[in-house]
């Protein structure tokens, strides 16, 4: 009975067969969100964990030595082979192409295995640049992805190669996390903007990157926030767990969740995220449902009622046959299946539980064991809600009075430039500044790091700013960080004078440094911002 119950869960001859065009939609868009996550890093990788970036990762793999060969352990990538900008590229290079034949169904299982690698490689040591949600998101969801993906090199929909029972069960189980898990954060934070309800009154103004989308939907009544405050909590606590009943319950959950999704993709850019969480969902829809949406000259070939139908009775034939043994080779990769998804769903499943009840004595060594490779997490999204909004912005100076800024390519900056929808892509480097911004300069070593690299003039950080008012070859005397507190505009104040946002000056945020003779970087004035906010402009 046993092995029977282990055949039926991870063996790929009794795998999922109604989720085959479920299965295809998936893994092409999974594709796109891979291509979007590697394109990303083809223009900021360098800047970010290059040999000459702001958090190299030569200096942090070096750092790792002292752990001896548990350091491949702590930090898995390939850049222990070379560390160099070479190194860094190709794999980048590498995970662009494979996400590219990916989404062309070429090859699916070993494109996954490429672009898992790749992306793993460069979140195990992107350090504060790879410490988001939706790392762990993408790479828990690519591994679990190569226990779903057919085999061969031109699958189509691979009827003949089924996704494992548990590894589809495990995509909704993150997907259903996701959401639970955000929802239980929010009331074990004590936020007291959740338990009124006016958590959304400002989050469109103060997330990590607004869209233009965002300021109208700021501006409506406050019965609108409240009440989407509400559904938020309902979703996430009751909603999602249709996705455990019946048929029509699953399909209604599905509808609903993507409509949401596709209005939080609107107002917010979070990069790859929503994305993803919108397209885990598709495992809600079974073939019966899809098939009817697929357009009539591409019908060729898809499974019908009754081959859905002979799939199952073959299923059921081969469990009434369980005493047969399995091959050597089936049966190390039916176990070696086993393995993996039990670990990731042990861990996944006591993180959830330790959240729920935090004094359950549950082992932890299963959980410590995975997390460096970020296939097992816990998920909270905006447990606090952020009561304002700051922004940091590097300027250089020839002579310590006239300054000059450093455009940003994404973030808020000028007040008349519209905010745009650009997720999605994400741009790591404005994304952590805002991080920086809700917390202290010597907290967050990004900022003094940036100062010193654009007193060298160096071009791989200069490429993460959209302009620089100094050339490389003539770097500023002086570097500063200043901090700002923004606003949306008013209605009033966008007819009358076209602008998007409304800013006050607060002080500088981190040291004003210089680089002496020697070479070395000296701080010339102490920063002069206390953490005090401004109140709103009169219009």
């Amino acid at each position: 009975m046993r092995l029977g119950l282990i055949r039926w869960m991870f063996d790929r001859e009794q795998g999922v067969g109604d989720r085959l065009i479920a299965r295809w939609l998936f893994l092409r868009a999974l594709g796109v969100i891979y291509f979007a996550a590697f394109l990303a890093l083809v223009f900021q990788a360098r800047g970010l964990i290059g040999t000459a970036g702001i958090l190299p990762a030569q200096a942090y793999l070096q750092s790792l030595h002292g752990a001896g060969v548990l350091r491949f352990w702590y930090a898995p990538s390939l850049l222990w082979i070379s560390s160099g900008n070479g190194m860094l590229m190709a794999l980048i290079w590498l995970g662009l192409a494979a996400s590219l034949l990916l989404v062309c169904n070429v090859a699916p299982r070993s494109m996954l295995l490429v672009c898992f690698v790749c992306f793993l490689s460069f979140v195990g040591v992107s350090q504060d640049f790879g410490a988001y949600q939706s790392d762990g998101m993408l790479l828990e969801a690519g591994l679990l992805s190569l226990f779903v993906a057919p085999s061969g090199l031109l699958p189509g929909l691979g009827a003949r190669s089924l996704p494992s029972r548990a590894a589809v069960f495990l995509l909704l189980w993150e997907w259903f996390r996701i959401y639970f898990e955000s929802g239980v954060v929010k009331i074990q934070s004590g936020d007291p903007t959740w338990r009124n309800l006016t958590a959304m009154y400002e989050y469109y103004q103060n997330g990590p990157l607004p869209t233009w989308v965002g300021w109208y939907l700021q501006h409506l009544p406050h019965w609108f926030h409240i009440g989407t405050a509400g559904l938020t909590l309902v979703m996430e606590f009751a909603l999602v767990w249709m996705a455990f009943l019946p048929r029509p319950f699953r399909i209604a959950c599905f509808v609903i969740v993507t409509v949401w999704q596709a209005g939080v993709i609107a107002t917010a850019n979070y990069a790859f995220l929503n994305y993803l969480v919108l397209v885990l969902a598709v495992f809600l829809l079974d073939d019966a449902l899809l098939r009817r949406w697929v357009p009539a000259r591409f019908r060729t070939g898809l499974p019908s009622a009754e081959s859905d139908a002979r799939l199952r009775d073959e299923s059921a034939t081969q469990q009434s046959h369980q005493a047969h043994p399995l091959g050597l080779r089936r049966g190390a990769a039916v176990l070696g299946t086993a393995v993996v998804l039990t670990w990731v769903g042990y861990n996944t499943t006591a993180q959830l539980i330790r959240m729920l009840l935090p004094d359950v004595p549950l082992p932890q060594a299963p959980i410590a064991a995975l997390e460096p490779f970020r296939v097992a997490n816990s998920y909270g999204l905006f447990a606090n809600m952020t009561p304002h909004r700051y922004e940091i912005e590097f300027q250089g100076s020839n002579d310590g009075t006239t300054w000059q800024s450093y455009e940003f390519r994404f973030k808020p900056q000028e007040v008349n430039a519209r905010p745009p929808i650009y997720a999605p892509y994400q741009p790591r480097f404005d994304w952590n500044l805002w991080f920086a911004s809700l917390s202290t300069w010597q907290q967050e070593p990004i900022v003094p790091l940036t100062e010193e690299r654009l007193l060298d003039g160096d071009r791989d950080v200069l490429s993460l700013f959209r302009s620089s008012p100094f050339s490389p070859r003539q770097p500023p005397r002086y570097v500063r960080a200043v901090i700002w507190q923004y606003w949306f505009s008013t209605p009033v104040q966008k007819r009358l004078t076209d602008v998007w946002w409304t800013r006050a000056l607060l002080g500088t945020y981190a040291p004003t440094i210089t680089k002496t003779q020697g070479g070395r970087y000296a701080a010339v004035d102490a920063p002069t911002w206390t953490g005090a906010v401004e109140d709103r402009p009169v219009p």
